[in-house]
């Protein structure tokens, strides 16, 4: 057995087993956590739980016009970030091929050109990111080990996975057996070091996220509060 092997054997189903008992470790604690009553009357005119809620979480998504000045770069490199995270996971024709071997799902690919200008574009947002972060005396004073190591270890498979593009996907789909084994198995090692990270870290936002503001929207809504 060679490293691409362990990669994509033991160390693969090692990590998606972490990934995935640990993101539902993570949300069940949330959702069973002890709740207190509210015993308040709703305002009149307030809306469902479930509406204020949902209000909430799409309303999250945008800041306020009072503070767009000043979070203004955050909001937009975030959706650059994120946008093109997700076309390079999901769009690239190599990435679906080794989704459908997990989980038979598939869809057509996006052209080569979309996910490389993707992938440039999301490696350029990360690094802002970071410098904004390392800058600003704000965000260095609050900034923590885990925003570090997120940062790094989401990084991390998209420089990999660079070092693997020695030939347009319809190409490296074409072989029966890897061409460059070694890089190809150092990708494969960084996104299961990010998968391993992923419930124990900030990353887990990506599904608490709805949580929180849900729950905010619910007690906003119930005393008439209008986020």
């Amino acid at each position: 057995m060679d490293l691409l092997d362990f990669a994509r054997g033991p160390a693969l189903v090692a990590a998606l087993a972490v990934f995935a008992l640990g993101t539902l470790w993570r949300l069940g604690h949330v959702l069973s956590r002890p709740r207190l009553p509210d015993l308040s009357p709703a305002r009149s005119g307030a809306p469902s739980a479930a509406a204020g809620a949902w209000h909430a979480v799409l309303r999250g998504m945008w800041p306020r016009r009072e503070l767009r000045a000043g979070t203004r770069f955050a909001t937009v490199n975030g959706y650059v970030f994120h946008l093109g995270l997700a076309l390079v996971v999901f769009g690239y024709a190599p990435h679906i091929a080794f989704i459908r071997r997990l989980t038979g799902l598939s869809w057509p690919a996006l052209p080569d050109a979309v996910m490389y200008l993707a992938a440039a574009v999301t490696i350029v947002s990360l690094l802002l990111a970071v410098v904004v972060r390392l800058t600003d005396p704000v965000l260095r004073l609050i900034s923590t080990p885990d925003d570090h190591i997120s940062w790094a270890l989401t990084l991390l498979p998209m420089f990999t996975g660079m070092a693997v593009l020695s030939e347009p996907s319809a190409a490296l789909l074409a072989h029966d057996h890897a061409i460059y084994r070694g890089p190809l198995a150092v990708h494969l090692l960084s996104l299961e070091l990010l998968l391993l990270w992923f419930p124990f870290g900030k990353l887990m936002h990506a599904f608490l996220f709805v949580f929180s503001r849900g729950a905010t929207g619910v007690r906003f809504s119930h005393r008439g509060v209008r986020i």
